[in-house]
């Protein structure tokens, strides 16, 4: 899958995960409020039941009271009277009752407050009725129960009763009607937001089984690239270790067959010196001699050459010594590329090294040159591990004498020798406070022929390279930290562990 299909995917699943969440919330605090609302709305309603039951239960103790009054008034029955007195006790606080029930109402403020001026009214007429009828004065008392009447106070109550059972109607259609709206949009919202969960969980579920495919499946394409890969790898590595091989034959062949021509150069170069020396005789003796006559030198005489002569045989012996240095520069040169094939084809053989006195045998070999460079080289406790020995001796040995052979002329020089471990790799340090490297040539003293810096010290730029594709070959790493005037310090990186099996000798 392309990074960019990836990135596409992980968003999309982000954004589903977000838009899950916002929905749940929104569903939930959706639900709460119309929750709420719906049991607001069912109080409301509740609460005009309960005030259109207050009513009536007020209504009815007046009339109670009414019913009981008149009975006295006729059989003057003590039960009358009790029923009586006890339904006046009732009137005054279930009007409070019902006041405080209405107080959020204006309009039922305004009814209570004209029932309750009419209640009084009543309450003293009945006060007056039961005290005549005390008294034995029923004529009294039958003629306030029909001033009463005349004067309508119950009518004027049951009206007023009437009239707040009405509006408690009319509230109670209002309120009942938005409850039921609240409950069927509480129950609107909590059936959607649940079919849109269960969507979102469909979606995902769908995603994750589309995922866990899509994981499937590359999985399967990784394990066939993988094994196409270690047998493409294999393939790759024979051709490159036939390569190897064939360039190492080809490298040997050529260098050995440059090794005749140079033979013969370097004879007929020692011939051309002996010739010149018998040539520059005849030519000193002509000079000297009669034009007529060549006199016969001895084989070991030296004539006198003067002029142009003697300029020329000084120009002669020049040229012949250019060729010779060179004729032994290309010697030495096919020599160490002889030396390279030869170790290029070596079968490394690993063993267990202590790596301390290994570099120690290498220091006392070259004891007298650290001493005639006045350089003191001090070796920090070393790792053990497992590698070729021959390469190891071979690589060490380059690094300590390069760094003896590159300090400070009249400087004592300082050269360490430390190690450390790090997953599963010894990393090496050879430093030294010698001329340094400039920073442009630290890939240039790795390459084969190449040297950097002045060459005043002999060498034909192999070590270097010869040393890294050692290192390379025991499956480690090299490299070089250094400035011009401040010292050098090669790290050489290498398995604590290397095994023959994954890389010898031709990788």
């Amino acid at each position: 899958m392309a990074p960019d299909a990836r990135s596409r995917r992980a968003l999309g699943q982000v954004l589903l995960l977000a838009a899950g969440f916002v929905v749940l919330v929104a569903i939930s605090a959706a639900s709460v409020l119309f929750v709420n609302k719906a049991r607001n709305d069912s109080g409301w309603v509740v609460h005009t039941v309960e005030v259109e039951n207050q009513t009536n239960t007020l209504l009815l103790e007046i009339r109670r009271a009414e019913s009981g009054a008149r009975g006295y008034l006729l059989t003057q029955g003590q039960d009358f009277l009790d029923d009586h007195q006890a339904a006046v006790a009732q009137i005054v606080p279930e009007l409070d009752k019902l006041g405080q029930l209405t107080r959020d109402n204006p309009v039922q403020v305004e009814n209570v407050r004209k029932l309750r001026a009419a209640v009084q009214i009543r309450l003293n007429q009945f006060t007056d009725e039961i005290t005549f009828a005390r008294q034995g004065e029923a004529a009294k008392a039958a003629a306030l129960v029909r001033e009463a009447l005349a004067g309508d106070t119950t009518a004027i109550i049951r009206d007023i009763g009437d009239a707040m059972r009405g509006e408690e109607q009319q509230l109670l259609a209002l309120r009942t009607e938005n409850a039921d709206k609240s409950q069927k949009l509480a129950s609107t919202v909590t059936i959607a937001g649940s079919g849109l969960l269960i969507a979102l969980a469909g979606i995902s579920i769908f995603l994750v089984r589309r995922e866990s495919r899509a994981r499937d499946d590359a999985e399967a394409r990784l394990r066939e690239n993988y094994l196409n890969l270690e047998a493409t790898i294999d393939e790759r590595t024979s051709d490159l270790r036939e390569a190897n091989d064939e360039i190492q034959r080809f490298a040997y062949i050529v260098s050995h067959d440059l090794r005749s021509p140079l033979v013969n150069i370097m004879g007929f170069t020692s011939e051309l010196e002996e010739l010149r020396n018998d040539i520059f005789r005849r030519i000193g003796a002509l000079a000297q001699a009669a034009p007529e006559t060549v006199p016969a030198l001895a084989p070991d005489a030296e004539p006198e050459l003067e002029g142009e002569d003697k300029q020329l045989s000084v120009d002669f012996s020049e040229a012949l010594g250019f060729i010779k240095s060179s004729i032994a520069k290309m010697d030495r040169l096919i020599s160490a590329i002889l030396n390279l094939t030869r170790e290029g084809r070596r079968q490394f053989e690993p063993m267990r090294i202590d790596t301390r006195e290994l570099i120690e045998g290498i220091v006392k070999t070259i004891a007298h040159q650290a001493a005639e460079a006045n350089a003191e080289i001090r070796i920090a406790p070393l790792p053990p591990i497992v590698s070729d020995r021959l390469a190891l001796e071979q690589i060490f040995s380059n690094l300590i004498d390069n760094a003896i052979k590159y300090l400070k002329p009249g400087v004592p020089g300082e050269i360490a020798i430390r190690a450390r471990t790090k997953l599963g790799f010894a990393v090496f340090e050879i430093s030294d406070n010698g001329r340094g490297i400039d920073p442009k040539d630290h890939q240039r003293i790795f390459d084969l022929f190449r040297r950097a810096g002045t060459q005043d010290k002999p060498g034909q730029g192999i070590g270097l390279a010869h040393v890294r594709a050692l290192v390379r070959r025991l499956g480690g790493t090299m490299s070089v930290s250094s400035e011009l005037n401040q010292g050098s310090t090669f790290t050489v990186s290498l398995p604590i562990n290397w095994s023959a099996k994954a890389r010898n000798g031709h990788s």
